[in-house]
């Protein structure tokens, strides 16, 4: 059996916004730049920092002008969530030349967010993003609910492959397709991620899975078959969504580069240095990491303690 791999993949890291938003308790402002910083060491040349959204119903991104201030370098893609215009605005205030925008297919998931509609979304969201290529940003477009809905139900490919079109023809530069609730089976990755491919082959694809029911390793495979080498990842698999009951955190970044690397995809991602920086978020979050890598490391660990 001949398997059909990129040599190279990429990992955006999201776990410093997409990660740690749906967290209860405040991470302390500085232990999140110690986290960011430290993943820039580990190798991540793409990263969510943190989300301009109002902190009324995300507080744990009251601190995102700062985060943004202190942690945006040169030479990277840090990208900054800006779900509307007021938060573009704020963005436009930092020195960030990546912003994401995010919908979701489904109606109902989109109101329960931001309370409005998808397509009364993609009215405000549309001129915004033709908005942003005018001054030069890069534009991400994350695509909630594209396989299954906390409300809806199944979602049909065609539903979430419009609303990538409508995103495409206003220019964005990424489409981050997501399984919000982790739901989505191998067969349904692949078959909506190849037809992404080839639908829209000069903008960048990126498949983002959530590990509810432990299949996001496996749809990751799915999706390399299907021509896809980004993916969104979270160190310690934090994550979850405010909006998307029973919804698990991310794929384990650990778990992703493990995985990739085994089969021979480079990735450019320090293990050593990506298990340091988990390190420095752990202590602070309300949930133990449970990655198959982490507890690994957390095993090894221990036994040189007890053997020294």
């Amino acid at each position: 059996m001949t398997l059909c791999l990129p040599k190279k993949a990429t990992i955006i890291e999201v776990g410093p916004r997409d990660g740690l938003q749906n967290e209860k308790t405040f991470i302390p402002t500085p232990v999140k730049k110690e986290f960011i910083s430290a993943l820039k060491k580990a190798g991540f040349a793409e990263m969510e920092l943190t989300s301009f959204v109002s902190p009324k119903w995300v507080p744990q991104m009251a601190d995102a002008a700062e985060i943004a201030a202190s942690s945006i370098g040169s030479g990277v893609r840090d990208f900054v969530l800006a779900p509307n215009r007021k938060g573009i605005e704020r963005a436009y205030m930092t020195g960030c030349r990546a912003i994401a925008v995010f919908v979701g297919v489904s109606d109902s998931f989109n109101k329960k967010n931001i309370n409005k509609t998808t397509a009364e979304s993609m009215e405000e969201i549309l001129p915004l993003v033709r908005e942003l290529k005018e001054k030069g940003y890069f534009v991400r477009a994350c695509i909630s609910t594209s396989f299954y809905c906390p409300y809806e139900g199944k979602i049909e490919e065609d539903r979430t492959v419009e609303l990538c079109r409508q995103f495409t023809l206003a220019g964005a530069d990424e489409l981050s397709v997501a399984d919000t609730i982790g739901m989505a089976a191998p067969h349904e990755a692949y078959s909506l991620f190849s037809r992404l491919k080839h639908e829209f082959p000069d903008v960048l694809l990126t498949a983002h899975f959530h590990d509810t029911r432990k299949m996001a390793l496996t749809n990751i495979f799915a999706a390399l078959q299907a021509g896809i080498d980004r993916f969104d990842s979270s160190a310690g698999g934090l994550g979850g969504c405010p909006f998307a009951p029973g919804a698990a955190g991310n794929a384990a970044t650990e778990d992703v580069v493990n995985m990739l690397e085994r089969m021979g995809i480079s990735t450019g991602i320090n293990l050593d240095l990506l298990m340091d920086a988990i390190d420095i978020v752990q202590p602070h979050l309300s949930r133990p990491i449970e990655s198959a890598i982490y507890q690994l490391y957390l095993g090894e660990a221990s036994r040189e303690r007890a053997g020294s």
